[in-house]
């Protein structure tokens, strides 16, 4: 008996042309949810992706968009694969079927085993999002020397800068690492860290893959 698959639109920030890069997110999370039928549409001329208030402003109304383009397609929910959450709030007025971002899925994932939690993104602070879900739970945060964008995490000099960024918050007392975004999921670089440095580590694209999966397979929103 053939199984129908549930179909997950997964919107990237980061414009690009390259096929491979576009699809790498759907296919991990197809790789992790086989039930799943994921879809990968980019927003247009964003190429750094989204890495300050100003470029997080600009995709808004874009993912808005590609939300509504997807959902008259008749997709069954949608990821925007990105931990600043853009216009998850907005398209939870707008639209009938599920929608999930990476920021607050990650953080309430953090949350639940009850230890210390740091943050490692590639802003200048912590989204918004989590920072709201955290709360006093976090108890330090910080961002790879040298990485302003999700490009940079891409280089690699960007993921040695990745670690030794890991190896500080752990210094700190830090027992469960919130990533704060997807890019690092690009790199793979949440079983390293795991792996290198003992941390329980929360991937931000596997999150929200879970979270989206969880409320589909129940068949609601």
């Amino acid at each position: 008996m053939v199984v129908k698959k549930t179909k997950v639109a997964l919107i990237r920030v980061l414009t690009t042309n390259d096929k491979d890069l576009l699809e790498l997110h759907g296919k991990k999370v197809m790789s992790w949810f086989p039930e799943l039928e994921v879809v990968s549409r980019c927003i247009p001329d964003q190429p750094e992706g989204i890495h300050d208030d100003a470029t997080e402003q600009m995709a808004v109304p874009k993912v808005v968009n590609l939300a509504k383009e997807f959902e008259s397609e008749g997709f069954d929910g949608i990821l925007i694969s990105c931990a600043g959450d853009p216009a998850v709030n907005e398209l939870k007025d707008v639209l009938s079927i599920p929608v999930v971002g990476a920021g607050r899925t990650t953080a309430c994932i953090a949350l639940s085993f009850n230890l210390p939690i740091g943050v490692l993104g590639i802003t200048g602070e912590v989204p918004v999002g989590m920072k709201a879900v955290l709360c006093d739970r976090m108890i330090a945060w910080t961002k790879p020397s040298g990485v302003t964008s999700t490009l940079d995490l891409m280089t690699t000099t960007g993921k040695l800068s990745t670690l030794n960024a890991v190896e500080e918050l752990k210094q700190k007392g830090v027992k469960v690492l919130a990533l704060a975004c997807t890019g690092m999921t690009t790199i793979g670089v949440a079983p390293l860290i795991a792996k290198e440095t003992g941390l329980i580590v929360v991937d931000p694209l596997k999150a929200a893959a879970a979270a989206l999966w969880t409320v589909l397979k129940e068949g609601g929103n």
